[in-house]
């Protein structure tokens, strides 16, 4: 009966070939290892936050006079409410640590180089709508943290030239964060996770369309991929379980330690917390932020310290594969960079003093020299290793695209030459 059911919708339908074809099929790396994982993980914990969302939505009140009691209803009073909710919070948090994993290991093996540069952007616009949603989520439990952390980011875009008054009160629906404010954001932040999938849509596609990287970054022949599966839906099925019991860990045994405390008392307009503390992945780039004494040029090194990321395939111009597999200068400084990160959210959760502010600021500064030294260093190292002797296959990729530039150069000459 299934068989039939199945050959009457290939009839209508070309399911079992698309399944073939871009899943169970799908030719894959068989060198990969688990830090591929992570972007399964990240689709599965979409999943998850869009699923509880739903529910959490049907109870919720998004009204500035009834908001913070309708989370406490549905803490106390629906069945298993508690559970949607630590589920939802908790994985806000997860969904931001798996895409930085994923986004670090695609630093660390230069998968954002050609052919895959279009991939890379794509996974950086779903960072900003991941970072849009979340911002817009973190005010709907009306806490003292999420108004007054609600109140400094929107009163941010006062830097923008010539409207940043009317954008504020656009962002806002009102002269202050409101009543107007909560409505907006919650519908925002139910709408954006359906963006979201959209935009994973389109980065599978681009991802099947270059076929994933692997960590020697030389693209294997056909014969040599495996199917997907078994092979990587097994893999990734045990990092779903080892993910599980961390994500059960903190669900269920400790899941106010990623609630701000200040969050558990209602929102007070009329007084300010000592401290206004961003959710922790923020926390970087919220130090950028502070690290900057003049307000617009604040807001400037914050959102370039985002958008610096899509730089990549364009500051990266080794023509070594692997990314830091046969690299270890741009290794050494891909290490750097993440204790850089560290510090910089350290300087983001602590009170502001005159020390932090100092190192802050030198956090910053190698925070954006990191990535104005990857074309020096791109070349200097390139040179280096090339006279130290690479593996064989690694000086073939690098004579095949030396003679393909050289071809270029003559077809554009040539080109050049009949036009005139």
């Amino acid at each position: 009966m299934f068989a039939n059911v199945i050959n009457w919708i290939d009839q209508r339908f070309p399911l079992t070939s698309f399944v073939k074809h871009e899943l169970t099929g799908y030719p894959t790396p068989r060198n990969l290892s688990y830090w591929w994982n992570f972007g399964f993980l990240a689709g599965l914990v979409l999943v998850l936050q869009v699923a509880t969302g739903i529910f959490l939505a049907m109870h919720y009140k998004a009204d500035a006079a009834t908001a913070f009691d309708s989370i406490q209803h549905i803490m106390r009073d629906v069945n298993y409410g508690w559970l949607l909710r630590y589920m939802h919070a908790v994985g806000a948090s997860a969904f931001f640590f798996v895409i930085f994993v994923h986004m670090a290991r695609t630093l660390y093996y230069g998968s954002y180089r050609a052919p895959r540069e279009l991939l890379w952007w794509t996974g950086q616009g779903l960072l900003l709508l991941l970072m849009a949603t979340a911002f817009m989520g973190y005010l709907l439990p009306w806490g003292q943290m999420s108004f007054w952390g609600a109140t400094v980011i929107t009163n941010l875009f006062r830097a923008t030239p010539f409207i940043g008054d009317d954008v504020v009160i656009w962002l806002r629906g009102d002269f202050t964060v409101g009543d107007a404010t909560l409505t907006r954001f919650f519908a925002l932040h139910y709408l954006f996770p359906f963006l979201i999938i959209g935009a994973v849509v389109i980065h599978l596609v681009a991802l099947h369309t270059v076929k994933s990287s692997n960590p020697s970054g030389i693209d294997l022949a056909h014969k040599d991929n495996i199917p997907f599966h078994p092979y990587f839906t097994a893999k990734d099925f045990y990092g779903l379980g080892i993910f599980l019991i961390v994500y059960s860990v903190f669900v269920f045994f400790m899941p106010d330690s990623l609630i701000e405390p200040a969050n558990n008392i209602p929102a007070n307009p009329m007084q300010t917390p000592n401290h206004i503390v961003p959710e922790w992945y923020f926390l970087p780039f919220y130090a950028i932020l502070r690290s900057v004494p003049n307000m617009v040029g604040g807001v400037v090194a914050m959102g370039l310290s985002v958008m610096m990321f899509a730089f990549m395939p364009f500051l990266d111009r080794s023509r070594i594969p692997g990314g830091a597999h046969y690299r270890p200068i741009f290794k050494l400084q891909f290490y750097l960079f993440m204790i850089d990160m560290l510090v910089l959210g350290w300087v983001g959760y602590v009170p502001q003093t005159s020390s932090t502010t100092i190192i802050g600021q030198i956090a910053t500064l190698c925070y954006f020299g990191s990535f104005f030294l990857i074309p020096f260093i791109s070349r200097v190292e390139e040179r280096w290793l090339i006279k130290r002797g690479l593996p064989q296959e690694v000086m073939t990729l690098i004579d095949k695209e030396k003679k393909e530039i050289a071809e270029r150069k003559l077809k554009n000459s040539q080109r050049k030459g009949g036009k005139a």
